[in-house]
């Protein structure tokens, strides 16, 4: 059994909460997650409902200062942006990292705040997933380097080019959150790869088998996205949890983990859990660490579960 990919999430938001606004201990970070051997690094999006850096400034910086991880967003919303600037956009940052970006897209989680950071740029919230798939559709003929046109529902230019197109032809795979029967039946028509958060290993295995016997056009890479809180007291892992995430989101812990995968305890306890989602058929595993100190929390998460799994994975 091949072994998945591990990425770690930066902690944008966390340090935003903080009151900290230092892009640069960031980069420093993505620097370290490929030091210390993880596969990927990614950023979130949220301008407006739960503030953080802007992602593909950021991932501009750490291709610069990387050479090997993937760079990656979880998730962007394209619904937000013109697909013309997006694609520029995207397809500049392929060329600065050496073709490897990820683009992790999604249409917004629908609740009151995500609502008022659509209204706030002026666009229509229950529009969001039709404008998104748009999106999809646009960036890609963009992505040819070649004059292209398109007409939908939400935007439409004739005879438009992007310059430089991306490194890689067909540009940056596309990988699509979203759980349960449209979000699955759209991931397999439209995307590269899928990057859900279901809180049971069980629920991914059984929208894992959707997703297979529904994709036709292109073969999709299983992911996932979920957060960990490390600590060899599981109880005080689980108190850690519930202070990081109630931060973070201004939500009860037992909101937000029936919707997210989330995980507290020891680094062996973690790894286990994370290899029921590899079992379940996962292929690249996004990790967000719900910790107060970053820099010691990558270090523990690298040296005492990312061993775990590269060795639960090629037994």
């Amino acid at each position: 059994m091949t072994g998945p990919q591990i990425g770690y999430l930066l902690p944008t938001r966390d340090q935003t909460v903080l009151g900290e606004h230092e892009p640069a201990r960031l980069v420093a970070q993505a620097r370290r997650a490929e030091e210390l051997g993880l596969d990927s690094v990614w950023a979130g999006d949220s301008p407006v409902t739960r503030p953080r850096a802007d992602p593909l400034l950021l991932l501009s910086a750490v291709a610069q200062a990387t050479g090997r991880v993937a760079l990656g967003t979880a998730v962007l919303l394209p619904a937000l942006r013109h697909p013309i600037l997006l694609a520029h956009q995207l397809a500049t940052l392929d060329r600065l990292s050496g073709g490897r970006v990820i683009a992790g897209v999604g249409g917004g989680f629908p609740n009151p705040n995500t609502r008022a950071q659509f209204a706030a740029v002026g666009v229509d919230f229950d529009r969001r997933t039709s404008r998104m798939e748009e999106s999809i559709d646009a960036m890609r003929l963009l992505w040819s380097g070649e004059a292209v046109s398109y007409r939908g529902k939400h935007f439409a230019f004739e005879d438009v080019r992007i310059a430089p197109p991306p490194l890689r032809p067909g540009g940056p795979p596309i990988w699509l959150a979203g759980s349960n029967g449209p979000a699955l039946r759209r991931v397999a028509r439209l995307a590269d790869g899928w990057l859900p958060y279901p809180p049971k290993a069980a629920t991914y295995a059984e929208e894992h088998r959707v997703i297979e016997q529904a994709a036709t056009a292109r073969p999709i890479t299983p992911a996932l996205y979920a957060t960990v809180c490390l600590d060899e007291d599981p109880e005080r892992a689980r108190r850690r949890l519930r202070n990081s995430i109630e931060r973070y989101y201004n939500a009860p812990l037992e909101v937000v983990e029936s919707i997210q995968a989330m995980f507290a305890g020891t680094a062996r306890q973690a790894a286990d859990w994370l290899t029921g989602y590899t079992d379940a058929g996962a292929r690249h595993l996004v990790i967000r660490l719900a910790t107060e100190d970053h820099h010691t929390g990558l270090e523990e998460f690298a040296d005492q579960v990312l061993p775990l799994l590269r060795r639960e994975n090629h037994r």
